[in-house]
């Protein structure tokens, strides 16, 4: 997994490819909660991302919570299809923001 970061006028694109699972989900964890602090919002690329398991969707989890509780907006963008249905399955389609 790669995890590429771009400033954006309203805060912070993380752009990750490859897959997320157990080996790297601490990877983008270590990225993506401590940019609420940093930055005024995050938007989540994961259109390279061609697989996600349960320890990737806790990482996104504790990143909508974190979202919340510092009042930023956490935005998921360029889901492919095969991602787009465990968010399905798992009901994360329902708690995401996904553009």
């Amino acid at each position: 997994m790669n995890i590429t970061k771009n400033s954006t006028s309203s805060g912070l694109e993380l752009v990750v490819s490859g897959r997320i699972d157990t080996v790297t989900a601490p990877d983008l964890q270590v990225e993506l909660i401590p940019a609420f602090a940093e930055k005024a919002d995050v938007t989540l690329n994961l259109a390279a991302v061609n697989y996600i398991s349960s320890a990737g969707l806790r990482v996104l989890l504790a990143a909508q919570k974190e979202s919340k509780k510092q009042n930023k907006k956490f935005v998921v963008t360029g889901v492919i299809p095969e991602v787009q249905e465990v968010f399905d399955m798992t009901g994360f389609s329902d708690i995401l923001t996904i553009e």
